[in-house]
């Protein structure tokens, strides 16, 4: 077991090394997370880069999605397709905690970097694999992305927009979610291996993380004979004079102080929504009554008028709104890092952190920024890291 940990409330993974082999969002965002909570992370990048350094606008050499998921590492640039290359990663993988990779299931054991290759050197080995449909089944070779997993899910099938058409959510979820489990599974790995003494091969996909979210889901649809009625009607978003905002419905004393609040007590009365079943039966009905009385008056008026009838309600803000708005400024919500070539990369803080650590990450490195430090600290002498990068197996970014 490499490195004795010394862990705090702000740094409880100090001392850890994770090797991160993962590319685009969720192998990157778990590694991120260990990272946020004091471990080393070497970003291991083939020598084109991480594919998620490319999807969308680049700024200087990174993304949105580079600059944000690899904040808090350090890349070796490594050449898989040379020798040297794969005996580089294998050294390194004998003293790692942690393992992450997110290559096609298969792909890892052919480049020698398989679990029960390394874990035999290295039993206290946690290592993660990240795939689309897992590493066994009939759809484990399939190709998988943050929109295949919400697709097969079920999870586009229940995000329809009031145009009758199912809809991808528009952020990565997906991927997101997947960094989350990810992170959780080898937090309780680790911490079983303190007492157990041996790490694990852990199997996180995106279609089963996708799938967890929607909870209950699965058996409302069963129960319900496949067309399960809407949960809590009529909550939903609602047009103002001066944008939108959402109202929500938890308990059916809510539902008759909602009506009082509008100045609509004839909908409380009405037996076609007496309540939340009969209500999503009559839906047609109700709804566009909701939406005419809602579109008459601007959105802080009518956010008043619910508050202080206690109905839980709010303005929808777009991410930009979300970020100069007043409680999340003042509940210091975001961190910014300037990262180079790129400016300042703002983001939402991490929840649970016990301090502002995640303040003081170091920025989304370049590709190979860090090659000769990494190579040195693990025991390769000047001469050598000369000889790997003229041979192109290592590669170092250009200052």
């Amino acid at each position: 077991m490499a490195g004795r940990l010394t862990p705090t409330h702000e740094a409880p993974y100090r001392g850890l090394k994770v090797l991160d082999f993962g590319q685009g969002i969720a192998s990157p965002y778990c590694a991120m997370l260990l990272g946020i909570y004091g471990a080393d992370v070497i970003k291991v990048e083939p020598p084109e880069g991480d594919w998620s350094r490319y999807l969308g606008t680049t700024y200087g050499n990174h993304t949105t999605l580079s600059a944000v998921y690899n904040r808090g590492k350090r890349s070796l640039c490594l050449d898989m397709k040379h020798k040297d290359g794969i005996a580089i990663a294998q050294r390194l993988t004998r003293e790692a905690d942690v393992l992450i990779e997110g290559f096609r299931p298969g792909v890892a054991e052919r480049l020698g970097l398989g679990y029960e290759g390394l874990s035999r050197d290295n039993p206290g080995l946690v290592y993660l694999s990240v795939s689309g449909f897992g590493q066994s089944g009939p759809y484990a070779k399939r190709p998988g992305s943050d929109s295949v997993a919400q697709a097969f899910s079920g999870l586009v099938s229940i995000n329809v927009g009031t145009d009758g058409v199912p809809h991808r959510v528009g952020t990565t979820i997906s991927d997101v979610v997947t960094g989350v489990y990810a992170f959780q599974a080898i937090a309780t790995t680790l911490f079983a291996r303190a007492t157990v003494g041996t790490g694990r091969w852990i199997d996180v996909n995106l279609c089963q993380s996708t799938a967890a979210l929607l909870g209950h889901k699965v058996a409302e649809f069963i129960l319900e004979g496949g067309a399960p009625r809407a949960l809590n009607v009529p909550a939903g978003t609602y047009q103002t004079q001066d944008g939108w905002m959402m109202v929500t419905l938890v308990n059916e004393p809510q539902y008759k102080r909602l009506c009082a609040a509008i100045g609509r007590e004839d909908l409380a009365s009405d037996p076609r929504f007496a309540d939340f079943a009969r209500r999503a039966d009559a839906a047609d009905a109700l709804i566009p009554q909701l939406r005419e009385v809602f579109s008459a008056q601007p959105t802080e008026g009518w956010l008043a008028r619910l508050h202080a009838a206690d109905i839980i309600a709010e303005r929808i803000l777009n991410p930009g709104e979300w970020l100069r708005n007043v409680h999340v400024e003042e509940t210091k919500a975001s961190v910014c890092q300037d990262t180079p070539g790129v400016g300042a990369v703002y983001t939402p803080r991490t929840p649970g952190i016990a301090s502002l650590s995640e303040d003081r990450l170091c920025p989304a490195p370049d590709v190979g920024q860090d090659s000769r430090a990494v190579l040195a600290e693990a025991g390769f002498d000047h001469a050598e890291i000369d000889a790997l990068l003229q041979s192109g197996a290592v590669r170092q970014a250009k200052r």
